[in-house]
């Protein structure tokens, strides 16, 4: 605090304005953030995302045998959150990507956040059946999380399949404990927490930049309780 103290006197004395001082000092943060933590959004990716949205429509336009450049363009668009626009593009592949894991559980997912919970689930369950570490979990756990408001016992028998394949996401982790304290289970939460941060510890180096955002997540619920 001292240091940052010394630089924003620093930054006013150069530049002769605080409020000059006091964004240089922002987007210094800012930028430590983005490149040893990760909790700030990027302010450049929902940019990116639209520019490569534009291109992969194009390139359809050009090529529409193109799956997965549909698909590609369809997990974009649920990144986004445009969850009815994605269902468009995924729909029509189902034959096509019957044997792809990962796209029956972003169908899934679409259907689920546009309120269809029986093909949401089936498609979910789907992924699983074909491979049941998919996206290291994952889907437990948004199956877990939507059913924990008033189907409990079901929520809870996703958290144990989430739970036997060992997952080696701090994400998944941190997910998993949201959903134990909505469900009333503290002391769940606490060992979700402590395990996610286990495996943090565990992880190579180039793996921990990618898990970090999570593994401070972890650390500020066990610190808060």
């Amino acid at each position: 605090m001292l240091k940052f103290s010394l630089l924003f006197v620093l930054l006013t004395w150069i530049f002769g304005n605080p409020f000059i001082a006091i964004i240089i000092i922002l987007l210094l943060l800012y930028g430590l953030d983005r490149r040893f933590i990760g909790l700030t959004p990027s302010l450049f990716k929902p940019i990116k995302r639209l520019s490569r949205i534009r291109k992969l429509k194009r390139h359809i336009d050009l090529s529409p045998n193109d799956m997965s450049a549909k698909h590609e363009l369809a997990r974009l668009l649920i990144e986004k959150k445009s969850y009815r626009e994605a269902l468009t593009w995924l729909e029509p592949l189902q034959q096509t990507l019957e044997d792809s894991a990962e796209f029956w559980d972003d169908l899934g997912a679409c259907y689920l956040f546009t309120g269809d919970e029986e093909r949401g689930a089936a498609c979910t369950n789907r992924a699983l059946e074909l491979n049941p570490r998919v996206k290291y979990g994952a889907p437990y756990l948004r199956l877990a999380a939507h059913y924990a408001s008033g189907r409990t016992e079901l929520a809870l028998s996703y958290i144990r399949a989430f739970q036997d394949i060992q997952s080696s996401s701090c994400e998944a982790y941190d997910r998993l404990a949201s959903i134990y304290k909505r469900l009333g289970q503290s002391e769940n939460a606490k060992r979700a927490v402590e395990e996610g941060l286990r495996i943090y510890r565990m992880l190579p180096r180039y793996k921990r930049r990618q898990e970090r955002k999570w593994a401070v997540r972890l650390l500020t619920k066990k610190l808060t309780g």
